[in-house]
């Protein structure tokens, strides 16, 4: 796999981190998705790539993460509804898929709005069957959370 393609989300990923949530993520080993097998992740937010290529952008954390994130954000006092939780994961992914998209400036990609899955094992619609998904996994104190990405003639296997 091209690394140079994972870079506009990996590098979009940690800008993000760092400039809303005041967090630096490590970077771990990223690797291909077995569309089979089934995750830990209790939210997904999902944000589909259309354009020179078809694809999406996934940005998966367990609950207790959305929460904790969506709570460094808010100036209210107590816990965040589940609204605002929702809310924050959806733009997180919105905010990464557009500035990687910046990144592939040679593709005129579009994005989707977000849209969120639950449960412990989400039913992601990916990209043709052909079309390798990349796990992008990262760890900040707080625990772990992955991003993947599949872009149909871009990210090659």
């Amino acid at each position: 796999m091209d690394r140079k393609y994972l870079d506009p989300f990996i590098n979009a990923t940690l800008d993000v981190f760092e400039d809303f949530f005041q967090l630096t993520p490590s970077l771990k080993n990223p690797y291909l998705i077995n569309r089979k097998e089934a995750y830990s992740w209790q939210l997904s937010s999902v944000i589909g790539i259309g354009g020179d290529s078809r694809g999406v952008v996934v940005i998966s954390f367990t609950q207790e993460m959305a929460r904790l994130l969506t709570s460094r954000l808010s100036t209210l006092p107590g816990e965040p509804e589940k609204e605002d939780i929702l809310d924050t994961i959806g733009e997180v992914v919105n905010i990464i898929a557009g500035n990687a998209k910046k990144g592939l400036e040679e593709y005129r990609l579009v994005i989707s709005l977000p849209s969120i899955i639950h449960g412990n094992s989400p039913d992601i619609s990916w990209p043709g069957k052909h079309v390798p998904i990349v796990g992008i996994p990262f760890s900040i104190p707080q625990g772990d959370f992955l991003l993947a990405v599949g872009l149909e003639n871009i990210i090659k296997g």
